[in-house]
């Protein structure tokens, strides 16, 4: 049975393995934001603004959840990078069946947490009453199959750990496609409103998932644990958890921040809230090579920790912020000369209100993306090396910077206030991740 083709990011030119690693990932996320912005777009021009609100309202709640769902399975995902890269194969299969275990355990609390809490926390965040149940409907679907979404992001997750970017971007076209395809059988032809956007994306990933242990199990044996290798390793177990959720609370404590600003555009009305669902998702599909140059030096870094060559990880991680600085450059001259054309392909509506609202938010973030690209690019790299708390650190000032603009600036400043929390909440996050980064002992003792 011919083997997947993995890349070792161990050895040779750096840049040359970041690209080669890098590409199949920013396509395979491409596809990613395309089949999560295919149900924006579709709503928005099949079922009008106010469908498109009732989506964009929840937003940092799906976020939340789906973020610690995803950080988690990234950070098993670390821990297994590191084994590889220490070529210690035993271990790598118990790490592989612990991390099974574990994501079914916690995906079964957070369907839990979500099926408690999901309601009360949209009437907390201010949801418009118009909007309420529509939103509701769309966000318990979602949130309901977070183990699918969990146990697929793993899958993707050991494969990348392993240098393997190829299989998990045939896996997504797949399911890219096909997320398309239904969101428009079930919102045109059968009627079912936002429910069947988020039916459509349940389905998608459920397809992901399957066909990525699929291709763990014929051709990625390294990866398939035997019975023996389900018993439980308290250690091995700690270590997991202690990345998984650092990666994962990393990313709910970003949430958090969102969740907070959410609060205070909700009750800004809800061609605002349009006009921000649009600007994010137009944000998401521009800032995805950062995602995914950071997602690159995340198992870049993990394999050289294991390998024990931190001269390479410098390297490694100067070469990534020249290339996501390049791309910073390139995308803000892109904004400033068409984001209201942007933001009304994006959303299908010719209402000025929304594309001028949609492209300042555009137009007030897009210099900063060289801070945010750096600041992506130090925290994966922080925690590749293992140094969880810090990153940790970089999302508590985030929530804290969020939360300061959400309760005392935006009501004075209004949507203005929405448009610079990020830019400054992501400079003060660049400067504690640089010092933190340059000043630890292993990046210290390069010479």
């Amino acid at each position: 049975m011919m083997q997947i083709r993995t890349i070792d990011l161990t050895r040779g030119s750096i840049m040359k393995a970041l690209l080669l690693f890098a590409v199949p990932l920013f396509i395979s996320n491409l596809f990613q934001q395309l089949y999560n912005t295919a149900d924006t777009m579709i709503v928005g021009n099949v079922l009008g603004d106010q469908s498109l609100a009732a989506i964009g309202s929840t937003s940092a709640v799906f976020e939340l959840i789906i973020g610690f769902a995803n950080g988690v399975g990234s950070g098993f995902g670390i821990v297994i990078a590191c084994l590889w890269g220490a070529n210690d194969r035993e271990k790598l299969k118990k790490a592989v069946a612990s991390s099974l275990i574990l994501s079914l355990m916690l995906s079964a609390v957070l369907m839990i947490v979500s099926f408690v809490a999901l309601k009360p926390l949209l009437i907390l965040l201010k949801t418009p009453a118009d909007i309420l149940e529509e939103a509701y409907g769309y966000i318990s679907i979602i949130c309901m199959a977070v183990a699918i979404t969990m146990l697929y992001n793993l899958g993707a997750a050991l494969l990348r750990a392993i240098g393997d970017s190829i299989t998990p971007l045939i896996v997504l076209l797949i399911a890219s496609v096909l997320n398309i395809a239904l969101d428009f059988l079930f919102m045109t032809r059968f009627s079912m409103g936002i429910a069947g956007a988020a039916v459509a994306t349940v389905i998608a990933q459920g397809v992901c998932c399957i066909f990525c242990f699929w291709f763990i199990l014929r051709r990625a044996k390294v990866l398939v644990p035997s019975r023996k290798d389900f018993s439980f390793d308290s250690a091995l177990c700690r270590e997991l958890l202690e990345q998984g959720f650092s990666m994962g609370f990393m990313l709910s404590i970003v949430s958090l921040g969102t969740v907070a600003l959410q609060s205070s555009i909700n009750v800004l009305g809800t061609q605002i809230i349009a006009a921000h669902t649009t600007a994010r998702k137009l944000f998401g599909l521009l800032t995805m090579p950062f995602a995914t140059v950071a997602a690159a030096i995340a198992t870049f870094t993990s394999q050289n920790k294991g390998a024990e060559q931190y001269d390479r990880i410098r390297q490694g991680v100067y070469q990534a912020n020249m290339l996501t600085t390049i791309y910073s450059i390139v995308v803000t001259i892109l904004i400033f000369l068409s984001a209201p054309f942007l933001v009304h392909v994006m959303s299908g509506s010719s209402d000025p209100f929304i594309l001028q609202t949609g492209s300042m938010y555009m137009r007030i973030n897009s210099p900063f993306f060289i801070v945010l690209g750096v600041l992506l690019n130090l925290r994966n790299a922080l925690q590749g090396m293992g140094r969880k708390i810090i990153p940790l650190f970089s999302s508590i000032i985030e929530l804290v910077g969020k939360v300061i603009f959400a309760s005392l600036l935006i009501p004075f400043m209004g949507y203005l206030g929405v448009c610079f929390c990020e830019p400054f909440v992501w400079s003060c996050m660049a400067l504690q991740l640089w010092f933190s980064f340059y000043r630890s002992e292993e990046i210290r003792a390069v010479k």
